[in-house]
């Protein structure tokens, strides 16, 4: 890993890295993020899915994690724009009041797409949060991070 920020030029002024120059390989990356649920939430969970006047909450979270991945260039400043080849959300009932959210995000390019995996399943953890926050405002993001990234320079898999 390097110990200078790459988002830095010799003045130290923001810049977009230059990945020109860099191979295209095959990139993927998966994030998580963790949503505990309060018991006034909990108690519309039926099954694997909270239905709202609103529609399927977990089913739409996981569109928007999705729309959000594709659009991750728009919302963080430095990020390069990527042709998403694949885009998966999962979400599960961990516990009664625990849902885990896995995004993962595939492509052929010359950088990673781990902000696109960070993002979308940070987007898909506050659809689920702004679909149930009329039952409390008490619904708690616990967690968003990076789980796995292959491709490039480095690989890293958390422990």
């Amino acid at each position: 890993m390097s110990e200078t920020f790459s988002h830095l030029d010799e003045q130290n002024n923001p810049a977009m890295v230059d990945v020109g120059e860099k191979q295209h390989t095959h990139r993927s990356a998966t994030a998580q993020a963790l949503v505990k649920l309060p018991e006034a939430v909990r108690t519309q969970l039926s099954g694997e899915e909270i239905d709202t006047k609103k529609g399927p909450v977990f089913q739409t979270a996981i569109l928007a994690g999705i729309m959000g991945a594709k659009r991750t260039s728009e919302l963080i400043p430095l990020c390069h724009q990527l042709n998403l080849q694949n885009c998966k959300v999962d979400i599960r009932v961990l516990e009664s009041d625990l849902i885990q959210i896995t995004c993962t995000s595939k492509t052929t390019g010359q950088t990673g797409v781990e902000m696109e995996a960070l993002t979308g399943a940070s987007i898909a953890a506050l659809t689920i949060y702004d679909m149930c926050k009329a039952f409390s405002h008490d619904i708690i993001i616990q967690e968003v991070k990076l789980v796995q990234k292959a491709g490039g320079k480095h690989n890293f898999e958390k422990r």
